[in-house]
């Protein structure tokens, strides 16, 4: 019997109409717009700003692209994996409420927060459920409704950070195709470069915790850069090596969508010319878990069964890793 693979079938996006652009941004703190493109590569990023919208209200249309591209009924589905750092709540998961939105009563689903890498993380996961033969329809979110969570008064951050969700629907597979290997890390020492202080069971929320605006991101830049660099560069490499694999062999690289030097850094280690890079950084920014599968669905068109594609990211945590995959279709 032909082993089985996890291989993605589609691809599934969405991205808030409301635009926050550098000028915008020179408004509401110290900064411009050439300082902010010269560090970061970011022109402007998606807001889901209406009323009572949350992580959700981004996943679920994500999803139903994907549905109805492939013409599947939601109730075929088996799971639903959200990897999201911004829940609607801490429960039930965001993965659960997605669900029920967009009619998938016959799976289960949880939510993984592993940061920015956490998109690869869960589809890891999802990869695994396909493997075992158990399940048949995997669908993995990435979503993140991170102006929720940054100070608008903190120009470090808050030029930083978009909206948005994408997710990818797996499937089995016995050809070739598929992902195909995976290498993920984690280091507990970057809890205290880049964090969300408040919120959790150490330090509940009380009216001294907000008033210390310790309910929004921080991050110390310098020393999250450097682990970024490394540890993106270094596992993309690895994972090259450990596959017999150069950069002549990958016809893509899809890295998380941070910070334009780290993306340039994990390429170069690579062996990569630029025009093999996937990069949307400047129309969307840092959206978390979703920049990995929102370059996947803008790329769409251009991917050709077949094709050898890396994804890679780093987190903050530490999380980071590289996802070797064999694409499965042409669109």
């Amino acid at each position: 019997m032909s082993k089985i693979t996890a291989a993605i079938t589609a691809v599934g996006a969405y991205v808030p109409e409301t635009k926050l652009t550098n000028a915008d941004l020179e408004k509401m703190v110290d900064t411009n717009d050439e300082w902010i493109k010269t560090r970061t590569g970011i022109s402007e990023r998606r807001i889901l700003r209406e009323p009572g919208k949350a992580t959700s209200d981004l996943g679920t249309p994500a999803v139903l692209e994907l549905l109805r591209k492939r013409n599947l009924d939601p109730k075929d589905i088996d799971c639903i994996i959200c990897a999201t750092v911004t829940p609607d709540m801490l429960f039930p998961a965001t993965a659960n409420i997605i669900s029920h939105n967009v009619g998938a009563s016959n799976a289960f689903g949880f939510d993984v927060n592993a940061a920015c890498s956490g998109f690869l993380f869960a589809l890891t996961t999802g990869t695994s459920f396909i493997e075992s033969g158990r399940y048949k329809k995997v669908i993995v979110v990435g979503a993140d409704k991170m102006s929720s969570i940054v100070d608008y008064t903190d120009r470090t951050t808050c030029i930083l950070f978009g909206d948005a969700a994408a997710a990818v629907l797996l499937e089995p597979s016995t050809d070739e195709n598929g992902i195909l290997d995976s290498l993920l890390k984690s280091d507990g020492v970057g809890k205290n470069y880049l964090y969300q202080k408040a919120g959790g069971s150490l330090n509940p929320a009380s009216v001294e915790t907000v008033l210390a605006k310790q309910h929004f991101i921080y991050q110390d830049g310098q020393p999250v850069f450097k682990f970024a660099v490394k540890g993106m560069a270094d596992v993309s490499a690895e994972l090259l090596e450990r596959n017999n694999l150069t950069g002549d062999d990958i016809a893509w690289l899809v890295p998380h969508q941070a910070n334009l030097r780290i993306i340039d850094a994990t390429a170069n280690r690579m062996g990569l010319p630029k025009e093999k890079v996937m990069i949307n950084i400047q129309k969307y920014g840092n959206t978390t878990a979703a920049t990995i599968p929102l370059c996947l669905w803008e790329w769409e068109s251009q991917l050709k069964k077949g094709d050898n594609i890396v994804l890679a990211a780093f987190g903050g945590g530490f999380t980071w890793g590289a996802t070797w995959v064999k694409w499965a279709y042409n669109s």
